[in-house]
């Protein structure tokens, strides 16, 4: 993942891959098939492991504001912790998700997502602190626009507001600013 993160799929070297694993580069091509079918993997353990996290969130036990203000705090720490998934997405969107498209697992993985922000979005609305009529696909995209467009585009926002975005407190006020947005749109 390292080695794709770094260098997009036209970059990477399977040699490079296999020393960086301390793997024998047959062994990879016989496990995986060729780079573009490792290239997905890479893809399809990014997007697992978020989904995995955010299940351990357990958003839909609690009261639905603070569940919901945790999707959306996590998201972002998330995306921030792991650069690898701006990388990878950024490269297979250059790509038009040509082998995202081949993955029958990414999409699994975000139905149960969805049902859990409807889920949330429901109990909102049954309590009165959600306005309803809210897509939950909608929602999420927003939810991950805000922190991607923030932690993808760091360097060049710095540059142009001439304020280093890549300290802790830069990072945490976004957080904040984020929370209040989806929060704010929310809100009956």
């Amino acid at each position: 993942m390292a080695e794709f993160a770094d260098k997009g799929l036209a970059g990477a070297r399977v040699d490079a891959i296999a020393a960086r694993a301390g793997a024998n580069k047959r062994m990879i091509y016989q496990y995986f098939g060729n780079k573009q079918d490792l290239w997905l993997v890479a893809l399809e353990n990014v997007y697992e492991a978020m989904r995995t996290e955010e299940r351990l969130l357990h958003v839909t036990d609690l009261d639905p504001v603070e569940g919901m203000r945790r999707l959306v705090e996590f998201n972002f720490r998330f995306s921030m912790a792991h650069p690898e998934l701006i990388s990878l997405l950024n490269n297979e969107n250059l790509h038009q998700a040509r082998h995202l498209r081949r993955s029958k697992k990414v999409p699994a993985l975000h139905s149960p997502l969805l049902a859990m922000i409807d889920e949330v979005l429901a109990r909102g609305v049954a309590q009165g602190v959600f306005r309803p009529g809210v897509d939950p696909m909608q929602l999420y995209i927003t939810i991950a626009a805000l922190g991607y467009f923030f932690l993808s585009n760091t360097h060049t926002l710095s540059t142009i507001f001439r304020r280093d975005l890549s300290r802790p407190k830069a990072r945490r006020e976004r957080q904040a600013h984020i929370v209040e947005v989806v929060l704010g749109y929310l809100r009956p």
